[in-house]
Order: C-alpha cells, then structure tokens, then sequence
C-alpha cells in the first residue's frame, strides 16, 4: 500500500478576529487549513472570502502567500495516508466547492467551544471544524468528542500528527524548506525537530 501525506497548517495572521479568539484560547495558533502537498500550492478551510471583512466567511481554496498570510506565524504538520483516504476527501471537497455558495461559516460554533456545548448546523464550518470533519470522515483520525468542538489546538494533540516546521510562514515558503520534506520518513522527525530550533534562533 503506497502511503502519501497531507499537511495541517495552523495560522495566526494577526486579524482582529484571530487576536480575540487568542484572547480566550491563550493558543499561538488559531486558525486551522488542510492541503495536499508540501508547497502548501492545494490550501482548503473556512474563512473569510474577503480580506477587508471578517464576517463575510465560507468555503475557501487558500492563497498563503497573499493578504494576512504574508506575515502569519505558523505550525505545520504532517499526517501518513493512503490513497483512498486522499480520495475520499477530495470527494468531500469537490462536493462542498460546487455548492460554495450555500455553505457559510459556523460563527456560532465559536461560542460553542466555548462553552463547550457543540453547535450543530447544517453546511457550515468553522476552520478546525472542517479540517476535522474531513479527517473523520475519511477514515483517517476518530476525535474522541464531537468535532463542533474541536479547536485548532486540539489538532496539535492528534497521536498521528508530526512537526514539520514551526515559525514565519513567509520563511518555510521563502527558503524552499517545503523541498527538503522529500527526505525519507525516517529522517523527517530529525529534520523537523532541526527546522523548529532554527526558526527558534533566527
């Protein structure tokens, strides 16, 4: 069985949205996006559709090297799949990117998490919500409480995840780190403990 992988990405892009979730959360990171491939080139999430107004939010195939993304810091991990799961989701995302316009953002999922009370409704998503809604669905991670309630910083906790890079977004893009995760899985735990301490000195 060929095994392949997909990347979580957590963000804080400094938004004022970001930066009041953060005042609740005390987490570095607090939005959540998927993709495909190690250049980050294939990015999914729900978010804001414009970069003016945080209120107007959806489905979104994510730019990282635009808008609030250029000065994000970031945490990005990496999850062992196989082909079928990689198909599964992109069944998902295929169904929800054609009918876009009828799913919204789950703001009231937020105060959910909040109060730790899941707030189910019907085609909408807040970030870490989709992300994990993907995951499950595929077969790939089971969570142990509802996924209305899952934070970006519960994807951190997942046993399957592993740390690839941890620092300024711009810098994983910039210095063709995402070139160097083609070494073999053996050696990316070494590799990634490496990256982290640099960007730790930089």
């Amino acid at each position: 069985m060929v095994e392949k992988e997909i990347f979580i990405l957590l963000t804080n892009t400094g938004s004022l949205l970001t930066k009041l979730i953060k005042l609740y959360t005390k987490k570095p990171y607090n939005h959540a996006s998927i993709a495909f491939d190690r250049k980050l080139s294939e990015v999914y999430s729900f978010g804001r559709k414009t970069a003016r107004n945080p209120f107007i939010g959806g489905f979104v195939k994510e730019d990282v090297r635009e808008g609030l993304f250029k000065q994000a810091d970031c945490a990005i991990y990496s999850i062992t799949v196989t082909e079928s799961q990689i198909q599964k989701m992109n069944r998902y995302i295929k169904e929800i990117e054609a009918q876009k316009k009828f799913y919204r953002y789950n703001f009231l999922g937020l105060f959910g998490v909040m109060f730790n009370k899941p707030v189910k409704r019907n085609n909408a998503f807040f970030c870490s919500q989709f992300v994990a809604f993907l995951l499950k669905e595929s077969n790939i991670i089971d969570f142990h409480k509802p996924i209305s309630l899952i934070a970006p910083h519960d994807l951190q906790c997942v046993s399957k995840v592993q740390i690839v890079y941890e620092g300024k977004l711009k810098d994983y893009q910039n210095e063709n780190i995402a070139e160097k995760l083609c070494l073999p899985v053996t050696e990316k735990g070494v590799f990634s403990h490496r990256l982290k301490w640099l960007s730790s000195i930089v």
